[in-house]
């Protein structure tokens, strides 16, 4: 009998454990491929590939993030105030905000030119108090809020047609149109949805309310617009087409099916040009019970979610949130059972077409489907909340070839560019709507989950998973090379009437009680840095920050005062504040700014009366 000696047992050893370590690499790496870790890792210093722009659910906000690596790169603030740079705080950005302190953001929506995204603005919706703001994606800056009348509850947007002529919005909750004061068991009476068609100047991304089309008192749910074959039609999801009033839960989903409201948006244009419409609260109205050919409803089961328009814009994708299937329509179906007059019924003026002259398939996705994004391999992929998982299926042959878990209960989805006629495939990132164990724990409160799946391959992968703001009901995925951000406010092309561009042009102006301050900050004093006002004064710091060099901001806060502000380079900004008690006040900077950073501040005395 032959023995091993202890050190050639330990050579074995440790010959057999790099082996089976080789060969887990291996395997990790299917066949030699990149590991989960590469895929997602972006060294330091390197800039991630792609932009994914998520909602902010009841923050108001829109979250950046970079993807593959995940990384939180910047919070823009739209609907609701953002201290750390005075978003609702400076008069620029309070005017932009209006009355509201707060907005539920949904649905962030990057224009497009001809049907693919072209980088320049981002929108997203209000749901609660029926608004759409318009983000300028050179500056990531909020420029414009829109405030959309007769609309209750502006969920179904702000998705985009194809040249981002329009973006549209449409009643989640039904309300009396025009609003008024009416018994609520009255809802079938007096109710009445609305589905907003709002312009966008193609130069300057200005927004205005161009027409809007009465509708039955649904909730409408997600919309997208055609595109190619199907361009000049758009798509809105509807439920509680039993028109219950309470206990939704119980009195809604009764039926089988629900509908996607077709709408030619094109049709609608000749007749407004025609003079076929009503005004109500100054907005141009059609009404489907006088002008037809306008409306038409796509029986859809169950309680749709999604309604998502293949690339080539032949299909579209119903999501039923109750049903077990994806139904998906066949646009071509659509328009000859228009031709034919297949219709069984009608709402409000609105014809029914025959289901099954519209399907195209039934998918049999899984439980809870809610929404469907596309990749550039002929492929659709669907959300699933009830089985927690992405099913992948093949338009076409409507066969399912993939399913993946996702942690958990997802609700969007989205793929890169997969909202338009261009995706590119590679990334979808799983929107869930609960994170149960996935990250450290931080209270009661947890935090939303994003994962990152890799759809290159036959099998879909996970690859990632970073915790989000709340909420993100749904995002957009742009290829990075497409946004190309300015970095700074140029100071010769600063046209703010109030701004000062030199030492020698700072000064104080009083009218009244009115006080008018054109400050400078630069590396790293304030000028003028010693004021003094009157008890009782109101004043207004116009401060310019001078800087052209990237990355250097200035802050501009007061002690004892609600009064904080963030300047970029070369812009101006203008803030409010009332001298209302003597004393003496600091104020400085209050964004590192340079080594001298402490000493950039300045001191505020005021008087009794």
């Amino acid at each position: 009998m032959r023995f091993i000696s202890h050190g050639n047992t330990m050579k074995f050893l440790c010959l057999s454990i790099f082996v089976v370590f080789v060969w887990l690499l291996f395997a990790c790496k299917e066949g030699g491929g990149q590991s989960p870790a590469e895929k997602v890792y972006v060294p330091p210093g390197k800039l991630d590939s792609y932009y994914a722009f998520l909602s902010g659910g009841h923050s108001g906000q829109v979250g950046v993030f970079g993807l593959p690596s995940g990384r939180l790169l910047r919070i823009i603030p739209v609907f609701a105030a953002d201290v750390a740079v005075g978003w609702g705080i400076d008069e620029e950005s309070k005017q932009i905000m209006g009355d509201y302190i707060w907005g539920d953001a949904h649905h962030p929506a990057l224009s497009e030119t001809n049907g693919d995204y072209d980088g320049r603005w981002l929108f997203i919706n209000d749901t609660a108090n029926g608004r759409i703001a318009r983000i300028n994606l050179k500056r990531f800056v909020t420029e414009e809020i829109i405030q959309i009348p007769n609309v209750g509850g502006n969920h179904a947007s702000p998705f985009l047609t194809p040249n981002t002529e329009y973006v549209v919005g449409a009643t989640r909750f039904s309300i009396p149109v025009p609003n008024r004061d009416v018994p609520v068991d009255s809802y079938r009476e007096n109710f009445n949805g609305v589905i907003a068609f709002v312009s966008v100047d193609k130069d300057t991304g200005h927004m205005e309310t161009a027409f809007q089309i009465l509708m039955p008192p649904f909730d409408y749910d997600l919309a997208d617009a055609g595109k190619q074959v199907s361009y000049g039609w758009a798509f809105f999801s509807s439920y509680n087409t039993e028109e219950a009033y309470k206990d939704l839960e119980v009195e809604a989903s009764q039926k089988d099916k629900d509908f996607i409201a077709a709408v030619n948006w094109k049709a609608a244009e000749e007749a407004i040009k025609e003079g076929k419409f009503k005004e109500i609260n100054g907005v141009k109205v059609i009404d489907p019970r006088e002008v037809k050919g306008i409306v038409y409803f796509i029986p859809t089961p169950k309680s749709p979610h999604g309604a998502d328009v293949s690339p080539d814009g032949k299909y579209i994708v119903g999501g039923g949130k109750l049903a077990a299937v994806a139904c998906v329509h066949a646009f071509d179906n659509m328009m000859e059972a228009i031709k034919k007059g297949d219709f069984d019924g009608e709402v409000m003026g609105i014809p029914i077409l025959k289901y099954e002259s519209v399907r195209a398939a039934e998918v049999p996705v899984g439980l809870g489907p809610l929404h469907t994004q596309f990749d550039d391999q002929g492929y659709a992929y669907t959300s699933l909340f009830v089985d927690s998982a992405v099913a992948k299926w093949k338009l076409g042959t409507w066969e399912v070839v993939d399913k993946i878990p996702v942690y958990y209960n997802i609700g969007h989805l989205a793929t890169i560019h997969g909202d338009t006629t261009k995706p590119r495939g590679k990334f979808l990132l799983a929107l869930n709507k609960i994170a149960k164990g996935r990250y450290l724990p931080v209270g009661p409160s947890h935090p939303e989950s994003a994962q990152l799946i890799d759809i290159s391959g036959k099998k879909m992968e996970m690859l990632l998973d970073f915790p989000t703001q709340v909420e993100p009901h749904y995002g957009q995925i742009i290829d990075s090379a497409l946004i190309k951000p300015e970095l700074i406010y140029p100071l010769d092309q600063n046209n703010n009437p109030y701004a000062t561009k030199s030492a020698d042009q700072t000064r104080v102006e009083r009218d009244g009680n009115r006080v008018d301050v054109y400050m400078i900050a630069i590396r790293s004093h304030f000028t003028p840095n010693v004021l003094e006002f009157q008890e009782g004064d109101t004043v207004y710091f116009h401060v310019t920050n001078l800087e052209q060099d990237v990355d250097i901001t200035h802050g501009f806060g007061i002690n004892f005062s609600n009064v904080d502000m963030q300047i970029e380079p070369g812009e101006t900004k203008t803030v409010k504040w009332g001298a209302d008690k003597p004393g003496i006040y600091p104020f400085y900077c209050t964004n590192f700014c340079s080594a001298l950073h402490q000493e950039m501040q300045g001191y505020i005395r005021v008087t009794a009366k």
